[in-house]
């Protein structure tokens, strides 16, 4: 009888002392991101050196604000006859040195072509000159060893679209 009561005693004590889990559910929605009105946003990019301009949308009606950035196409180089271990190794540092580009906001999307052309893929650079773009563009390990070079286009894009 003892047995059975201290059984059952320490039963209802694990029992009780079960974890329990309860759900909690956020019933605030989410803070909404702050934008930065486009008079403004143009007025800090004019400041760093980026150039710019502004138009109004007809069908919106909101204004449009575009910046210049720098493509650069990397191309087939010169000198493509490293071994294949040296080649695996420069492919490493060249999208070690991208990911760097991206990280530290210089770059914005990078990626290689999908046929096999001159054009072996392309950089977009976010910088205010041509100069600091190609300066960027030849830092890589790829353009320094002559298996790629680079041409580079000043082109245009609006602020806050992304890609589809």
């Amino acid at each position: 009888m003892k047995a059975k009561l201290l059984v059952a005693i320490i039963g209802i004590t694990l029992y009780g002392c079960e974890t329990k889990v309860e759900k909690e559910y956020i019933t605030e929605p989410c803070p909404e991101e702050v934008k930065i009105p486009m008079a403004q946003l143009k007025k800090e990019l004019n400041e760093k050196g980026f150039q710019t301009f502004d138009y109004v949308d007809d069908k919106s009606g909101d204004t449009i604000l575009m910046q210049q950035y720098f493509i650069a196409f990397l191309k087939s180089g010169p000198t493509r006859s490293q071994t294949k271990e040296e080649a695996d190794s420069l492919q490493k540092l060249h999208l070690a040195h991208l990911g760097r580009m991206y990280e530290e906001g210089f770059a914005d999307i990078s990626g290689p072509f999908g046929d096999d052309g001159d054009i072996r893929g392309i950089t977009i650079y976010n910088v205010p000159t041509q100069k600091m773009a190609d300066s960027l563009a030849n830092m890589d390990p790829m353009v320094k060893s002559g298996r790629l070079v680079i041409e580079i286009h000043p082109w245009w894009a609006a602020k806050g679209f992304p890609l589809r």
